[in-house]
């Protein structure tokens, strides 16, 4: 029954970290057709650090796709979700242990370097050329500030994060 009630539990704080994924994602967020600067990683590292990689990816995944089809900025691309799904496995790969200061700091840079200056930079600048029919080097160039820019928060962010989850995660949800 213990084994019901903690799968039940996961269930909720997932859907609870995609509802806020979308609102972050969707409402609180700077959105143009090339260039998009928010805070909607916070669910997935919350999931990463709370769940590990699979919950997190699918936070990303399945927050990119519903709010995509709740609240649409644009047309729907599933390279865009598999953006997230990846990044979401990235996360929980380098946030779910806990480590000492020094060690969470070079995790969430890593984290946040892979997911912002590979996926975000490659990956999301060809889904953007595909969607939109843009050449890619020009839109990659437009592109790097703001990757930059969300490698910093992200790995300030993730840091920030690392020890109440922990605390969290200690305090309520596995175990318990």
């Amino acid at each position: 029954m213990k084994k019901y009630l903690n799968a039940t539990k996961m269930i909720v704080y997932l859907g609870l970290l995609t509802a806020l994924e979308i609102v972050l994602s969707r409402f609180l967020s700077i959105n143009a057709w090339n260039t998009k600067i928010g805070f909607s990683f916070i669910p997935i590292v919350a999931a990463a650090i709370l769940f590990g990689p699979l919950p997190a990816a699918i936070v990303g995944a399945l927050g990119d796709f519903l709010g995509a089809l709740i609240f649409p900025i644009g047309p729907y691309f599933p390279g865009f979700t598999a953006t997230a799904f990846i990044c979401g496995i990235v996360r929980g790969l380098f946030l779910r242990k806990k480590h000492s200061f020094g060690k969470t700091v070079l995790l969430s840079a890593v984290s946040a370097a892979i997911c912002q200056l590979i996926l975000g930079l490659f990956l999301n600048t060809l889904w953007i050329g595909i969607l939109y029919g843009t050449e890619y080097a020009p839109l990659l160039i437009t592109r790097i500030t703001q990757c930059v820019l969300l490698f910093v928060v992200e790995t300030a962010v993730a840091v920030g994060l690392s020890y109440p989850l922990r605390r969290l995660k200690e305090a309520f949800i596995i175990n318990k």
